[in-house]
């Protein structure tokens, strides 16, 4: 056919017309089907963004792409942040993600993304930073929405369907109607937050580390429950870094009362619903102030770091009870948590596979009466206090309410036959309860397996464990051969799935973990490869402006940090300087001693005000000042 035969020939004005405007509506039915936002979290890496996959909701990634659409399309950007395990997040996707009702509010008006906190764990910080300082509080599911120019403007966390569908539609309204008004008000408060630049000096003030600990005592008293231990009255948090530098204070200088809440504190969390009595490792935290009913998820960073400190309490204590603690955190981690390729995954679900929160770990009493012997029910009745009803929706949690001890003393038996028949019935509730199924998260993050290293190191150096020496050494192989790439750090990976790009804390924690591991065992490549990461922590995270958290962040909020506080996970930017004074005082390397303690030197007004969030820089201060007496 020639092209001239292929040319429609229109007869007069009123078809070509008519012909135009059918073309018009196609092109205009093109373009509104290519812009469609569609979900693009299906078959995702991250376990977390799978499960969203199926949502109604046309979920985003967080990055320059969606980012740039918003801009085009005027629209606010509603981040929504959380994590596999958490028990809410899993709420309010069923009530909320999962309805047609949000989705059609959602994809019409705003740009929605889902965020793995986990992954992005640098810009979920920073949205946590903002909704406790607008909300007075924050958690998990955090929801945000973002302005098109990447400005916070208003925050929240869990809010039931209804209300959350009337506050899509007043959010809405006011956009449309308000919006220069709401930009610039988000650009304002962005702007108040905003750290000036730093001018420090490495002369730090002779005696500012002791002064800082005592004011950092103080604070913490006044925040103690001294007759459960711990801080606080409400939700109980592990609050490692804070338990961290109160052992280096003792240590430091010793004091009675100070030993007394330590030993009070880490029994607790020990012996009560934080610690999973039958299979080991520790739950997040609990929702009441005496440590007995958890959240049921478990993390890997909690376990870590509670080793780690329970291995240090034990050798500045002497106390065996602390030792066996750590050892079965450890040995909980390597049973249940390590992946076949020697590194460790992120975290256990706190619902198990029916739904049901803490039904993993959770005890129906006639089945344990089905499973085990009258005589080993006894026992455990006492050790356990498993009388009367259940004390969850899914049965009974197991808190020490006595020691093996104390049982067989009333049950008027031998301590040898009390232990034979506590080891039999845990191996009889173990078997049970491996036939059982929670899900798991089993993306490697390199931060939390730098913290998991550093656990296993300090464990095979005061163990001289060869067994611990083994986990530590395949994790770090692990991070050199699959996370350190190019001489840079990937945030995490999922089979060959690459999961961002590492941020600071994956740089800190790392050089942390190398550097425990060059004290058990010294190796001239390893320093080498401990030598390069500091440097590249610091050449990409730290600035006139302070400390970024990651590299190009999209989100315009605090970019800058003289000094980062304690969550509850440690500073980054403290423990980067701790790892990075150590490592210069090794290598007579100058220069990295002097940047480190003009960065240590910093924050002092944050400090004063709130001594208990800084402790990991107050700790850095007070050890650099007694190394040097």
């Amino acid at each position: 056919m020639s092209v001239l035969s292929s040319v429609t020939v229109f007869n007069n004005e009123e078809e070509i017309l008519k012909t135009f405007l059918v073309l018009l509506a196609f092109i205009a039915t093109f373009t509104v089907q290519a812009s469609k936002l569609d979900n693009q979290l299906q078959q995702h890496a991250s376990p977390y963004l799978a499960m969203h996959g199926n949502d109604p909701i046309a979920w985003q990634e967080w990055n320059k792409k969606t980012v740039s659409r918003a801009k085009k399309e005027g629209k606010l950007i509603f981040v929504s942040s959380g994590y596999f395990s958490c028990h809410w997040c899993h709420v309010m996707q069923r009530e909320s993600f999962k309805s047609i009702d949000v989705a059609k509010i959602l994809n019409s008006h705003f740009i929605p993304v889902k965020v793995d906190r986990e992954i992005n764990a640098a810009l979920d910080s920073r949205l946590i930073d903002f909704v406790e300082r607008t909300q007075g509080q924050a958690g998990w599911p955090l929801n945000v929405f973002i302005t098109p120019g990447g400005y916070p403007l208003v925050g929240m966390t869990y809010v039931p369907k209804n209300n959350f569908i009337s506050i899509l539609e007043k959010i809405t309204k006011r956009w449309k109607e308000e919006k220069k008004q709401l930009n610039d008000i988000a650009v304002s408060a962005s702007d108040e937050l905003a750290t000036a630049e730093l001018f420090p000096t490495d002369k730090i003030a002779a005696g500012i580390g002791q002064e800082y600990i005592n004011r950092f005592i103080s604070q913490a008293k006044t925040m103690s429950d001294d007759m459960a231990g711990g801080f606080g009255q409400q939700n109980k948090f592990p609050s490692v870094p804070q338990l961290t530098t109160l052992l280096t204070a003792y240590e430091n200088k010793p004091d009675e009362e100070l030993k007394d809440f330590i030993l009070l504190t880490l029994t607790k969390m020990a012996t009560q619903g934080l610690n999973d009595q039958l299979g080991g490792g520790f739950f997040r935290y609990t929702v009441d102030p005496n440590w007995q009913v958890p959240h049921f998820e478990k993390m890997l960073y909690d376990n870590a770091l509670l080793a780690s400190l329970y291995i240090d309490a034990a050798r500045i204590f002497s106390v065996k009870q602390f030792d066996t603690i750590a050892r079965q955190t450890l040995d909980f981690l390597i049973t249940t948590f390590r992946s076949e390729q020697g590194a460790y995954i992120a975290s256990l679900s706190a619902v198990d596979d029916k739904n049901v929160e803490g039904g993993y770990y959770l005890w129906q009493l006639e089945e344990l009466k089905k499973v085990l012997h009258k005589d080993e029910m006894a026992l455990l009745e006492v050790i356990w206090q498993l009388q009367g009803p259940d004390d969850l929706d899914g049965g009974q949690h197991l808190v020490e309410a006595m020691t093996l001890d104390e049982a067989a003393k009333l049950l008027k038996i031998s301590n040898s036959k009390a232990e034979k028949y506590f080891t039999s019935a845990k191996r009889k509730m173990l078997e049970v309860r491996n036939t059982r199924h929670v899900p798991r998260d089993d993306k490697l993050l390199a931060a939390w397996n730098g913290l998991t290293l550093s656990a296993f190191a300090k464990a095979a150096k005061q163990y001289n464990s060869e067994r611990y020496a083994n986990a530590a050494k395949n994790i770090k192989n692990y991070i050199y051969n699959n996370l350190w790439q190019k001489n840079k750090l990937l945030r995490a990976v999922k089979g060959d799935k690459v999961l961002g790009e590492g941020e600071l804390e994956d740089y800190a924690y790392v050089a942390q973990a190398l550097t425990d591991w060059l004290e058990y065992s010294e190796n001239k490549t390893d320093r080498q490869w401990l030598n390069d990461i500091i440097s590249q922590g610091w050449t990409r995270f730290y600035s006139k402006q302070g400390w970024l958290l990651t590299e190009n962040s999209l989100l315009k909020y605090r970019e800058g940090e003289a000094v980062i506080a304690d969550g509850v996970l440690p500073s980054a930017s403290s423990l980067l300087i701790d790892v990075s004074l150590k490592h210069a005082n090794k290598t007579k390397d100058t220069r990295l001693k002097k940047k480190s303690l003009a960065a240590l030197n910093v924050g002092h007004l944050d400090i004063v005000s709130e001594p208990f969030w800084y402790s990991s820089q107050i700790n850095g201060l007070l050890v650099y000042q007694n190394s040097i007496k």
